[in-house]
């Protein structure tokens, strides 16, 4: 949950309105459009915020987490369709800084849209506070209008990346056009490519490109069912959807928008203008953006190709199951995700390239070599990348945001000076690094040819640059915080400076005189300040502060926690006079100020091209860090070609969980070979490191992947292509799908996306229903993924029958988690004690102790009798291993078959049904199948007590 500062009742906003105003405002607010799901409506009034109806209710609880901060506006009303309650409109208020807070946490970490009303201008020029007007709105993936009020001085983790959907079904084939735009990259991206019923390539270019927020065409009359299917996937990935009419998806002017919006090449030429699907989303989101509206953005943008296939498929489930990003909602601990944990990052733009580099892991080997040979070196050199990462890159400011700010005309020279500063260590770093090329003759060429190279030719184009800021900006002032230009540029500005002096040197005096009349120590005790309120004026402690009581010559202004502050007259006449010469100063800088800014934005270009080098040193550093300072240091891991190698990992181990406090953790190996060994089942105890031990293989891979070292002893891995997982319950009650239905459709997601080159993670399949449903499901599902797809598969279940699956297929094997079983001392309240030893070995497990594992977990006596009395009401839980199974190979071959053409059958037929419709033909199917169920023993037992 997010945490907002505290603010008590005495000093929150109060409403200036009298009766009569409170009802008029009432009534507009009660005539304004109906409110959607997900929206949020703020009041600006100057100095603070106000909300009104449920968005009141939200402050109270969000904000303030009471309701006694609730004020109700207006008369009672029993207008039909009032807002209102019996008391009145519920309202709120909410100070500016408590207000920003509120937003960003709606639109970053809740998914809403925004609202801003602003009071329409009355007579001469005051706000009439009974009429208002929509000054701005904002939602997740567009930010721009409310991007200088609420993230002028907070970092995003990510961009705000909007993206359009086009969907185009002709002759059976499905084609999907997608746009995207990243206003702060200043990046436009297009992508087209044919789509399954599934959109497995939609989900995966969400997840690459971590969107926030996708524009489809409207579908009033909810008819379109691909629309919907594409809707609810969007959704299930955490992305807002905002439907727009479908005249907005027409390529007709996206040419000539795009003539105004990029920075080089004529759009017409361009190879993307081809991709008709693709330019009709793109026309839509520019149009939604409001792009053409923003004169100065035009000329700005980069257009580019997406290709999905240069880096690895995740979908929503992979990463929720690998837990690579943080679960804003939970807070907490920064290890709990990957994302925090490799977070190492010294500068925002390598914090947001981080997040990037996660979501689009590397296939290409090249690629991937080169940056792992890169954090290698600094590795090696704990020395100068500490000295990179402290002395050099703190210093390195937002290059982006600076850029934004110089574009729209809002820098100013602390803008200049901070990339100044920023130029300054640039030598440094190309030093440090020609040093680590000298110490590594093998792969040094590669930090020439990746960083140093560029760095250096940035570092010399900018040397015009600080030549320019030294020349015009009087640098020795910024040790007193102050950014202004060099007096010699004008003469009346060398005097207003000569003048400052002056003054200051006498506040100096006065300082000194003070402390001597007073006894008092300047650098302890009497302090000389320029105070935001009062000016330059002095602060004591307050146990000094008897000495000015009751005297004239001292005049105390203000008691607060940080002391007593007061002035003489001779430092009041001096504040006032440094106050009139530093605004004279400033008026005369002003013009000349201007001329030095548009200066400073002609460099624009160098600045970008140089964040995006930063950023990728930054992550590059951050990466060996973590390498080296983890518990147990990460190794280097070996890749090989995609298809090409096996996976074989001695001591692995999962880079989350080993950091997490009061854990001690057991490294296991694994070793999966094409041909021998590429199917495991792995069974064992409930709690015994099941989930972690195929969880922690996908982040392994995944790291490998995106260059970073690995937490193992060893590691071999080949390319994966994807990497797939069907991990925990999956509840989405919010969303009206069961357990059971988000298993089916995330296993669904598996079974179509899979080749025979990627990586599935599946734990517990088919818990969502009965046990003998879960297990016909989990035997078809794994018979096929083993028999079918033959890529590699780690599949952790508590149906122990399915380790005969291993007597079948030859590459098929088993694992168990180890558990130590033993008689509980005699008057123990349980039978048996159980020790969870977390290490996997060859073999299988009969019982999964979940009795036990509850016990352990001090459930109470009485339930965990009446627990082991029904277990073994309704099947052997002795302690003996379980019966095998009694039934003729030949049965059981024919019974899963059976089951794998009903689910066949039922797939075909709902092809671009929504759930509802997929459960009620799931009904119908099994009716047909009845008479051939009742006809094979195997299907028979599997559903019977059913």
């Amino acid at each position: 949950m997010p945490m907002y500062d505290k603010e008590s009742s005495a000093a929150k906003p109060q409403f200036e309105m009298d009766k009569d105003q409170e009802d008029r405002f009432v009534r507009f607010v009660e005539r304004m459009p109906a409110r959607t799901d997900g929206l949020v409506r703020l009041f600006d009034r100057g100095d603070y915020f106000s909300a009104h109806g449920p968005d009141a209710l939200l402050i109270a609880e969000q904000v303030y987490k009471t309701t006694n901060v609730l004020k109700y506006l207006g008369s009672p009303s029993a207008r039909p369709g009032s807002s209102s309650s019996a008391k009145g409109l519920p309202s709120a208020t909410v100070s500016m800084t408590l207000a920003k807070a509120f937003l960003r946490d709606c639109l970053t970490t809740k998914q809403m849209r925004v609202e801003i009303y602003e009071p329409v201008d009355g007579a001469g020029g005051r706000k009439n506070h009974t009429q208002w007007h929509l000054a701005k709105q904002a939602s997740p993936g567009n930010l721009s209008q409310v991007e200088d009020l609420l993230f002028a001085h907070e970092d995003l983790l990510a961009n705000a990346v909007s993206m359009a959907l086009r969907v185009y079904i002709k002759d059976g084939v499905r084609t999907v056009g997608a746009a995207f735009v990243d206003v702060q990259d200043k990046t436009i991206g297009v992508a087209e490519f044919p789509e399954d019923e599934h959109y497995g390539n939609t989900e995966s270019l969400i997840i690459q490109l971590g969107i926030k927020e996708c524009i489809m065409q409207e579908d009033a009359k909810h008819v379109d069912h691909e629309l919907a299917k594409v809707r609810t996937l969007v959704e299930r990935c955490g992305v807002i959807v905002t439907e727009r009419k479908a005249s907005e998806f027409q390529p007709s002017s996206v040419v000539q928008d795009l003539g105004r919006l990029l920075n080089d090449t004529h759009p017409s030429v361009l190879p993307e203008h081809d991709l008709k699907q693709a330019m009709s989303a793109l026309s839509a989101l520019i149009a939604y953006l409001g792009l053409l509206s923003d004169s100065l953005v035009h000329g700005t943008f980069k257009l580019h190709n997406h290709d999905l296939s240069q880096y690895m498929k995740l979908d929503a489930s992979a990463l929720k199951a690998l837990n690579l990003m943080p679960n804003p909602e939970l807070g907490g601990n920064k290890n709990m995700s990957l994302y925090g944990l490799l977070n190492y990052c010294r500068t925002s733009q390598g914090q947001r390239l981080l997040a990037r580099w996660l979501k689009q892991p590397l296939v290409n080997l090249h690629s991937i070599l080169e940056r792992q040979n890169i954090v290698g070196m600094f590795v090696d050199d704990t020395v100068t990348r500490a000295t990179i990462q402290d002395d050099c890159l703190k210093k390195i400011p937002d290059f982006h945001r600076i850029s934004k700010r110089f574009h729209r005309g809002q820098a100013g020279l602390e803008d200049v000076v901070r990339v100044y500063q920023a130029v300054q260590v640039l030598p440094r770093i190309i030093g440090y690094l020609d040093e680590v090329k000298d110490a590594n003759p093998e792969h040094g060429q590669v930090l020439d040819t990746r960083f140093t190279d560029a760095l250096r030719g940035h570092s010399d184009m900018l040397d015009k640059y600080a030549e320019m800021v030294e020349n015009t900006i009087d640098l020795d002032e910024l040790q007193n915080h102050n950014f202004v230009l060099l007096p010699t540029l004008d003469n009346e500005l060398q005097r207003y400076r000569d003048d400052l002096i002056g003054v200051r040197d006498q506040l100096d005096a006065e300082h000194k005189r003070v402390g001597r009349a007073l006894g008092l120590d300047l650098d302890k005790k009497l302090h000389l300040e320029n105070h935001q309120v009062y000016k330059y004026s002095f602060r004591i402690t307050k146990a000094e502060a008897g000495l000015i009581r009751n005297k004239k010559q001292y005049i105390e202004l203000s008691t607060q926690k940080s002391g007593t502050i007061f002035t003489t007259e001779t430092l009041r006449e001096l504040s006032e006079q440094f106050s009139d010469l530093q605004e004279g100063y400033e008026q005369k800088q002003r013009h000349l100020v201007k001329e030095v800014v548009q200066i400073a934005a002609s460099y624009i270009p160098v600045f970008e091209q140089l964040d995006d080098l930063i950023a990728a040193l930054d992550v590059i550093l951050s990466f060996a860090q973590i390498a080296v300072s983890a518990p147990i240091p990460y190794i280097k891991p070996t890749i090989k070609e995609k298809g090409s190698g096996d996976v074989v990992i001695t001591g692995a181990r999962h880079p989350c969980l080993e950091v997490q406090d009061d854990i001690q953790f057991i490294a296991n190996d694994h070793e999966m070979r094409k041909g021998e060994s590429e199917f495991h089942v792995i069974t064992g105890p409930n709690m015994g490191g099941k989930s972690t031990y195929i969880r922690q293989l996908g982040t392994i891979a995944l790291m490998a992947q995106v260059g970073c070292f690995v937490p193992a002893d060893s590691a071999e891995l080949p390319i994966f292509d994807c990497i797939l997982a069907r991990v925990g319950a999956g509840d989405s009650q919010l969303k009206g799908v069961s357990t059971f239905m988000a298993e089916m459709l995330e296993t669904a997601t598996i079974l179509r996306s899979a080749t025979r080159d990627s990586l599935i993670i599946i734990d517990e399949l088919g818990r969502g229903t009965s046990t003998y449903d879960g297990f016909g499901l989990a035997w078809a599902i794994s018979e096929h993924i083993a028999n079918n797809i033959r890529c590699f598969c780690l599949f952790a279940t508590h149906f122990h029958e399915l380790t005969t699956l291993a007597d079948q297929l030859e590459w098929v094997k088993n694992l168990q988690v180890r558990a130590e079983v033993r008689q509980a001392p005699e008057g123990s309240k349980q039978d048996r004690e159980i020790t969870l030893l977390y290490q996997v070995v060859d073999g299988h497990s009969d019982q999964s102790f979940g009795i036990h594992v509850a016990e352990l977990a001090r459930f109470p006596e009485s339930v965990v009798k009446l627990a082991k009395r029904k277990a073994e009401e309704l099947e052997d839980f002795g302690d003996g291993p379980a019966p095998e199974p009694k039934l003729p190979k030949t049965e059981v071959e024919a019974g899963t078959e059976l089951m794998r053409s009903f689910l066949e059958t039922w797939r075909s037929r709902t092809e671009g049904a929504s759930e509802e419709q997929q459960l009620e033909e799931l009904r119908r199917t099994a009716n047909e199948f009845k008479d051939r169920f009742d006809g094979n023993a195997w299907v028979q037992k599997a559903i019977e007590g059913l």
